[in-house]
């Protein structure tokens, strides 16, 4: 997951630099008065989202396998403990009755 992360923050870094040479350079239109800026980031996130769409496509399938896997296990692991919660909780009540006919016996 950090590697796939990793990628698409490369990839917007990258958009970021271009875009930013392109505006410098005039090729790209500049924002409105102080909002260069803002204008250069979001231009960039825009051409970044569908590059990494279509370019970290396995990564991304890769990562989201490694999460299904990892929700499976703490399913599991959740569900073990349950069952030992129950058996505990049956236990408790078996270890009681004969405790409490030898009362009602004396």
């Amino acid at each position: 997951m950090l590697r796939y992360t990793l990628m698409r923050l490369g990839i917007f870094v990258g958009c970021l630099v271009v875009v930013w040479g392109l505006v410098h350079a005039g090729v790209a239109p500049r924002g409105l008065g102080d909002s260069n800026g803002m204008w250069i980031v979001m231009l960039a996130l825009v051409i970044s989202a569908p590059i990494s769409f279509v370019v970290l496509r396995k990564e991304r399938d890769r990562a989201s396998v490694q999460i299904v896997q990892r929700v499976d296990r703490v399913k599991s692991n959740l569900e073990a403990n349950r069952s030992q919660e129950d058996e505990a909780a049956d236990e408790v009540p078996q270890a009681q009755a004969p405790a409490q006919a030898q009362g009602h016996a004396s």
